[in-house]
């Protein structure tokens, strides 16, 4: 048993026909790159197009899983370290990833989440801005932030990091709790995914995974099993998705209606509150900007 942590949617476009004063013209009004899907309830957007997304799947044992969809095109990531975990060492931290949410990304700010288990749990390896802070682990799920602040989730040495691929930061947390569209074949051993308070079975847990279309979607319980956590995600269409942090006093999101805009909690019954982020906190997580 692992340490315990301390603990597609379519495009649409409408063409108006020509018009005729003196020569024929076309204007094409305006188009939002995301459009509402059947299932998902909008909670921010980005100048117009939806931004993030958002649903609750009730699982066949009565579990509920809140999922957050964060659009490709209009959202990028941010991976910030915390006030005591992971080690640090020599590494330079800047403003904008440090324990709390930097200056830079206040104004493009739509929602933070939780990373994974402790650094010393053993369960992978964390990258800060090129800076290897723990070391990384071939087969291991990670979450990786290239340059430019896109987001990708995969299994590291096996089609991650892409050739040429520019990558800033990494996030690993065990092995993929969903591979190829499936959940992983130990799903049901409790064991493989960490150590719960009390030796609880549904516990609080989050995770995280990518779509086909290149979204990545969080999902959060307060009271859920692994399986929970896969079965929602694969229902919503992912493809390749990781375990994060499990137990109440680390699963936790925030996120705003608007670039900058109040943060609201994201998991229903979360300990934390909304602003943990922007306070500080003491864990690694990760933010979710607007795209510029």
């Amino acid at each position: 048993m692992l340490a315990a942590c301390s603990s597609g949617a379519g495009s649409t476009a409408t063409t108006v026909a020509p018009t005729t004063t003196v020569a024929p013209t076309t204007t094409v009004p305006p188009t939002t790159t995301t459009t509402e899907q059947p299932g998902w309830t909008p909670v921010a957007t980005v100048n117009g197009a939806i931004a993030v997304d958002s649903q609750t799947v009730t699982a066949a044992d009565g579990h509920a899983v809140t999922l957050f969809r964060f659009r490709a095109g209009q959202t990028h990531f941010g991976l910030h370290v915390g006030s005591s975990d992971p080690p640090r060492g020599t590494a330079v931290v800047s403003a904008d990833s440090g324990s709390t949410i930097g200056p830079d990304e206040v104004p493009i700010l739509l929602a933070a989440f939780n990373g994974g288990f402790e650094s010393n749990a053993g369960a992978g390896g964390i990258e800060l801005n090129g800076q290897p802070l723990v070391p990384l682990q071939t087969g291991y799920a990670s979450l990786v932030i290239d340059i430019n602040g896109t987001g990708h989730v995969g299994v590291w040495g096996q089609g991650l990091p892409v050739p040429g691929e520019q990558v800033a930061s990494v996030r690993q947390n065990l092995v993929p709790l969903v591979a190829n569209g499936q959940p992983a074949p130990q799903i049901a051993d409790l064991g493989a995914w960490g150590a719960t308070l009390g030796g609880g079975s549904a516990v609080a847990r989050s995770a995280l995974g990518q779509d086909a279309a290149g979204n990545l979607l969080y999902a959060g319980s307060m009271s859920a099993l692994p399986g929970d956590l896969a079965g929602a995600l694969v229902g919503a269409g992912t493809t390749t998705a990781m375990e994060l942090d499990i137990n109440p006093e680390w699963v936790q999101l925030s996120v705003a209606a608007a670039p900058g805009g109040p943060m609201t909690p994201g998991v229903p019954g979360q300990n934390r509150p909304a602003d943990q982020y922007q306070l500080g906190w003491t864990r690694d997580f990760v933010t979710v900007l607007a795209a510029r």
